[in-house]
C-alpha cells in the first residue's frame, strides 16, 4: 500500500512543500528513508513506532519506505515525525480519508503519542498561501504563530490519536482563527523608556538621531554612566515598526524556535544583546544546514554588542559584511544560504582597560601602551562603518536627585517618525531605506554642503586626519540633522554637530 502526506521544510528563511511517500511492502520488516534526511529524521522510526503503539495502533510488520521528495533537497528536523506516522496508518488501513494528501501536516512525536511543537510553522504557513491545500495540521503550541496568515485554514493537534480521528471524521478541531491586527496594536509596546534615564541630555539627542537615521553607534564612557540603560531603550525611540516588518521579524524567531503561545507575533522592533564569548557562527549563523544568527534575529531593530573590544576580533570582522549589505550569506559544501541582516549597531565601551581614564573623580591606572592595545581590539575598518561615537560622562548626584521628569520615548519617536517620513518621501520609488544607506549617488545628490559646510569639513578632515569614509558617515549623519529640523538643506548649522559625533577620531 501506498500513502502520500504533504509536509515542509525550512531552507534558509524559505519554506518548502515536501511530499511523503510511505510504502509497505512485504517481506523482513524494515523502515528506510530516503531523500536526504538528516539524523533527526532518520531517529523518527523510534518515535514513531511508540507513539502509534501507546496511541492503540500497532506498528505494521513490513518493509516500510520513506522517501521525502524533492529528493535533492536536504531536510532536518523533527517536524516529520507526524506526517509519517500518518502515511505510515493510511498506508496499512488504519486512516479511510482520501483528504490526508491535501493538507500540510508538522509535528514532532513524544513516546506517548502527544504532538510537540517544531520551529520554523510561521514561515511554513506564509509559504503556503499562494498553494492550493486545504489546510494545516499543526503541534497545539505552534497554532497561534501559523494562525498570522489568515488566508490558510489551520488545525491545532494534540495528540496523534486526535490527528488521526480528524482525518476518519470522529474528531471535530476547530480552526485556529487570529485577528492579526488586533494582536499586533495589543504586543506593540514596550517596557522599557527613555523617560526612566536622569541627565546625559547630550547622549539622548545622539540616539535620537542615530534613531532618525538608522546610523550605527557607539558608546564610550566608564562603567555605570549608563551605556547599557540608554542602548536597552533605544528601540523605543525607533520608527514604528509595520506589520509587514513585525511579521518577517517574526519569520526569524519562528525559524529559531523563539515564538510562543503568549508571543506569536513580534510587534516591537527586537533588540538582541549577545554575549561577548559568541561565536562567529552565533553572530551571523551558522550549522550543518546554516540557521539564523544574531546579526538576523537583529533584523528591524537593535543589535547591541556590550564591552565591544571584550569580543574576539573574528567575531567583529564578520559584521562587515551585514553591515555593508544588510544581509549575511554562509556557504557551506552541501548549500549556500542568504538571511536577511538589516540592523542598527550599538555598542558600548569602556575608554580604557580600567575604564576610568574619563571619569573626573577616579584615577585612571592604565599605561599609554595598555590603553593602545586595548582600543587596538576594535579595528579601524569596523569603527569608520559606525556613524555616531559619543562619549558618556558619570552622571552627577544632582541630576539623579532632579524631581524633573525626562522626556518620554513616546515623545522622542514622534520628532524620529517625521525625519523617517522626510526620508521615506526623499527616496521613494528607490529600494533606498533610511539616510544611513545612501551610497556614494545618493551622497552627492542629497547631502551637498554650503560653502561655509565644506569649508569646516575640509578642516576637520585635514586636522583629525579623517578617511574617505568618515567623511562621507559625517554627511549622512548631516542629514539626518536636518531632517530632524525638517530643513530640505543642510546647512552650517547642521555640520558641527555631525562632526562632533566622531569621538574616536577626534582623539
Amino acid at each position: 500500500m501506498l500513502a502520500k502526506v504533504l509536509s515542509s521544510t525550512l531552507l534558509g528563511v524559505d519554506a518548502w512543500i515536501v511530499e511523503v511517500e510511505v510504502d509497505l511492502a512485504n517481506g523482513l520488516p524494515t523502515f528506510t528513508t530516503v531523500g536526504l534526511p538528516d539524523a533527526s529524521i532518520r531517529e523518527s522510526r523510534d518515535r514513531v513506532k511508540a507513539a502509534m503503539a501507546n496511541s492503540g495502533f500497532p506498528f505494521p510488520l513490513k518493509r516500510i519506505t520513506v522517501n521525502l521528495a524533492p529528493a535533492h533537497l536536504r531536510k532536518e528536523g523533527t517536524a516529520f515525525d507526524l506526517p509519517i506516522a500518518l502515511g505510515i496508518l493510511q498506508a496499512a488501513g488504519y486512516i479511510q480519508s482520501d483528504q490526508l494528501h491535501k493538507y500540510v501536516v508538522v509535528g514532532e512525536l513524544s513516546l506517548d503519542g502527544r504532538v510537540k511543537a517544531v520551529a520554523g510553522v510561521m514561515p511554513m504557513a506564509l509559504a503556503l498561501r499562494q498553494t492550493e491545500v486545504v489546510g494545516m495540521l499543526v503541534p497545539a503550541e505552534n497554532a497561534d504563530e501559523a494562525a498570522i496568515v489568515e488566508e490558510l485554514p489551520v488545525f491545532a493537534v494534540a495528540t496523534l490519536a486526535q490527528a488521526i480521528g480528524f482525518f476518519n471524521g470522529t474528531e471535530d478541531l476547530a480552526q485556529t482563527v487570529c485577528d492579526v491586527q488586533a494582536l499586533f496594536q495589543q504586543q506593540a509596546s514596550y517596557s522599557e523608556d527613555f523617560a526612566d534615564v536622569k541627565g546625559q541630555q547630550h547622549v539622548k539627542r545622539a540616539l535620537e538621531v542615530a534613531a532618525a537615521g538608522a546610523h550605527n553607534v557607539l558608546l564610550i564612557g566608564p562603567p555605570g554612566s549608563g551605556k547599557s540603560l540608554m542602548a536597552r531603550r533605544l528601540p523605543s525611540i525607533l520608527p514604528d515598526i509595520t506589520l509587514a516588518e513585525a511579521i518577517e521579524t517574526s519569520k526569524i524567531h519562528s525559524i529559531a524556535g523563539l515564538l510562543s503561545r503568549e508571543r506569536s507575533l513580534i510587534a516591537t522592533r527586537p533588540f538582541r544583546a549577545p554575549h561577548h564569548s559568541t561565536s562567529d557562527a552565533g553572530l551571523i549563523g551558522g550549522g550543518t544546514i546554516p540557521g539564523p544568527g544574531e546579526v538576523s534575529l537583529a533584523h528591524n531593530g537593535i543589535l547591541f554588542l556590550d564591552e565591544l573590544p571584550e569580543f574576539r576580533r573574528s567575531v567583529l570582522e564578520v559584521l562587515r559584511q551585514p553591515l555593508e549589505d544588510a544581509q549575511v550569506t554562509i556557504a557551506r559544501a552541501a548549500i549556500t544560504l542568504t538571511f536577511p541582516a538589516r540592523f542598527m549597531l550599538a555598542a558600548a565601551m569602556n575608554p580604557c582597560p580600567c575604564g576610568y581614564r574619563s571619569d573626573p573623580q577616579r584615577t585612571c591606572l592604565c599605561s599609554t601602551q595598555q590603553m593602545q592595545r586595548y582600543n587596538a581590539r576594535v579595528s579601524g575598518p569596523l569603527l569608520d562603518r559606525i556613524d555616531i561615537h559619543v562619549e558618556v560622562p558619570p552622571v552627577q548626584y544632582a541630576e539623579l536627585a532632579s524631581p524633573a521628569a525626562a522626556e518620554t520615548s513616546a515623545a522622542i519617536r514622534v520628532r524620529v517618525n517625521a525625519a523617517r517620513a522626510r526620508q521615506q518621501a526623499r527616496f521613494a520609488g528607490t529600494p533606498m531605506p533610511h539616510n544611513a544607506a545612501m551610497g556614494v549617488r545618493e551622497l552627492r545628490q542629497y547631502c551637498q554642503l554650503d560653502t561655509a559646510g565644506e569649508r569646516l569639513l575640509e578642516q576637520a578632515m585635514r586636522h583629525f586626519g579623517l578617511s574617505a569614509r568618515a567623511h562621507d558617515r559625517i554627511r549622512k549623519v548631516a542629514r539626518t540633522i536636518a531632517d530632524l529640523a525638517g530643513a530640505d538643506t543642510i546647512t552650517t548649522a547642521h555640520v558641527p554637530e555631525a562632526i562632533q559625533y566622531r569621538t574616536l577620531d577626534r582623539q
